[in-house]
């Protein structure tokens, strides 16, 4: 019995398909998620999305959000995802530089300012993870 995995962000629908497995970052540690799993919501962590299907791993780089299980679907509500393939490295390091610049240059930015700008850091950082790890 496969699974239906859908990851969602607030601007699309990154991913959709039938697959055999996934491992899903959460705040409590990675999950692995087989066909059969017992019903489960769970907080995601910025961190590496696993995905099998056809004996192939495809990888996204996924913050923030839950996931949930119920029967042969997993529905995984983030608030960024992406693909591997889809990472520009360029992109990414030169907004992490950004970020880290702000946060350093920052005397009485709002908490809220500063919870977005660390988020911001740790996603990059994820990206990058992401992106570097099969070189």
């Amino acid at each position: 019995m496969p699974l239906t995995l859908e990851i969602v962000t607030p601007e699309a629908r990154v991913y959709s398909d039938t697959i055999e497995t996934v491992v899903i970052p959460t705040t409590s540690g990675e999950v692995g998620i087989l066909p059969g799993h017992i019903p489960l919501i769970t907080q995601i962590e910025h961190g590496e999305l696993r995905v099998t299907k056809d004996g192939q791993t495809l990888t996204l780089a996924v913050s923030g959000g839950f996931a949930e299980v119920e029967g042969d679907r997993v529905r995984v509500l983030a608030e960024h995802a992406i693909t591997e393939e889809k990472i520009d490295e360029h992109a990414v390091e030169a907004a992490l530089q950004r970020a880290e610049q702000q946060l350093r240059d920052a005397k009485d930015i709002d908490p809220q300012q500063y919870e977005h700008l660390q988020s911001l850091v740790r996603y990059s950082g994820v990206q990058l993870a992401v992106k570097r790890r099969r070189r």
